[in-house]
């Protein structure tokens, strides 16, 4: 049996959980030093807006599941002797990549635990966790699969632009997030993960404009190639649906799909966040 696992900073939409047999470690989420949360299990995304919008508690912060976490989890979600595919976000980013490792290592020998690094996030690793279980059930192997997403990942498209830049400042994990750049109150950057890392690649002045730029800059990536489209948002559906339908216009269109920005990410960038994954759909 092929059990494939992600983690809390992959956005996948409700239905293929059930569809495509995915399963999703959470992150821990701390308010500060008192009060910690497993995401999904203790902290669903109405809980994290409304303690976001709570003046009394410090700005979240995130970390990746412990080895001792993943351990317990792949217990719970294979049967010894089960292969395990641990597909996860980018470890430039990320310990978690680096925490699958160790748990597989601990784990050797009861279960065969296989860690990626997709060296993306958000619904780009999703597209390859989908794609993972596709070529399992049309008979291709471990390695297989393993070596496809190696040779994906480049091609995996995740702009986004954000509403504010104060949730990136306080994260950190921005790259090119200069302080001068920081500073500039009424801009909507765009921020682009490409080769595992993401930085501020451009800023306008309205949300208008950043979902056309946001376009733009997926159209000079792939032209008229064929795509799947995914499209997350952070509690602003509205501009979500806007990005979706200007894309379907735009682009070569497989397949498209619109969803929540999971707690992780949200930590990060921000309610108001919308962002466009193009995955090569050949």
């Amino acid at each position: 049996m092929l059990r494939i696992v992600t983690d809390g900073a992959v956005d996948i939409p409700e239905e293929w959980y059930k569809e495509y047999d995915l399963h999703r470690i959470p992150i821990n989420v701390h308010f500060g030093e008192e009060k910690t949360f497993i995401q999904d299990e203790e902290l669903d995304l109405d809980g994290f807006y409304k303690l976001v919008g709570s003046k009394s508690l410090p700005h979240p912060k995130t970390s990746q599941p412990s080895p001792h976490q993943f351990v317990e989890y792949y217990k719970k979600i294979a049967q010894p002797g089960d292969t395990i595919l641990s597909i996860h976000i980018t470890s430039k980013l990320s310990g978690t990549y680096a925490s699958s490792v160790s748990a597989a290592e601990e784990l050797k020998g009861t279960y065969n635990v296989v860690p990626v690094d997709t060296l993306c996030g958000s619904m780009g690793t999703a597209f390859m966790c989908r794609a993972a279980r596709q070529m399992e059930r049309a008979g291709k192997s471990v390695d297989e699969i393993v070596k496809y997403i190696e040779g994906v990942r480049s091609k995996a498209h995740v702009i986004l632009t954000l509403d504010t830049l104060e949730y990136a400042r306080r994260s950190g994990r921005v790259g090119t997030l200069s302080a001068a750049l920081a500073s500039m109150l009424n801009v909507k950057p765009i921020a682009l993960l490409k080769d595992g890392l993401i930085d501020m690649v451009d800023r306008v002045r309205t949300r208008k404009a950043a979902i056309e730029r946001v376009l733009e800059i997926g159209k000079e990536a792939v032209g008229d190639s064929p795509v799947y489209i995914g499209v997350m948002h952070a509690r602003d559906l509205a501009s979500g649906q806007a990005l979706l339908e200007e894309a379907k216009k735009n682009f070569n269109v497989q397949e498209s799909f619109l969803t929540d920005l999971s707690v992780s990410l949200a930590v990060n960038f921000g309610p108001g966040t919308v962002g466009l994954v193009l995955y090569p759909a050949e």
